[in-house]
């Protein structure tokens, strides 16, 4: 596999990492006060932003790698290859962002306690897409990127409504717009294949 699948099973490490019992952004990780809220002190973020980039760096990174095997396949209609290319080359660049913030923020990059983010692939159908070929891999790719992009416009709505780091804020929004589009385009996509 790529050196873009080990960094991905690192960072989804770090989302199992820990013993609390938070299961969304907007956790109490430490820096927040007891109304959720960080000091201003921290660099102009709270926990809710804090937790965005935590949950969506994995998130992410699992659309990356997705993409990758898409990609990796020669048998896959067109349409579907540009926009896994099109997820690879936008979420990318976002996950560098989200870990720039995180270091300048000083705040761990791993999550601490049970996270469910929704829309992951299991392991098990991550393997059924890399074993299918042609319209049925393009079949389990547009279903499962769907499902994929609404936990992170959940996750980036969630963002919206509780953040206050205007990079984040903004990000959130722009995650939203691009992955509401893509969603359209993937719900048609599915309905030529």
């Amino acid at each position: 596999m790529t050196t873009f699948t080990v960094a991905t099973a690192i960072a989804l490490a770090g989302c199992s990492a820990g013993t609390g019992g938070s299961s969304m952004p907007g956790m109490n990780h430490g820096s927040a006060s007891p109304s959720g809220s960080a000091a201003d002190t921290t660099g102009g973020h709270n926990a809710a932003d804090a937790g965005f980039a935590r949950m969506m760096i994995p998130h992410h990174a699992q659309a990356v790698q997705i993409s990758e095997i898409m990609l990796a396949k020669s048998d896959i209609p067109a349409q579907v290859t540009a926009l896994a290319g099109r997820i690879k080359a936008a979420q990318g660049p976002e996950i560098e962002k989200m870990t720039g913030w995180l270091k300048d923020w000083n705040e761990p990059a791993g999550m601490s306690g049970d996270h469910t983010m929704k829309g992951m692939v299991d392991n098990q159908d991550i393997a059924k897409l890399e074993a299918a070929q042609g319209r049925e891999a393009a079949r389990l790719f547009l279903t499962h990127m769907i499902a994929h992009h609404q936990g992170a416009v959940a996750m980036a709505q969630k963002e919206g409504a509780d953040g206050k780091n205007p990079d984040a804020l903004k990000l959130g929004k722009d995650i939203v717009t691009a992955q509401e589009s893509e969603i359209k385009e993937m719900q048609d996509l599915l309905g030529t294949l």
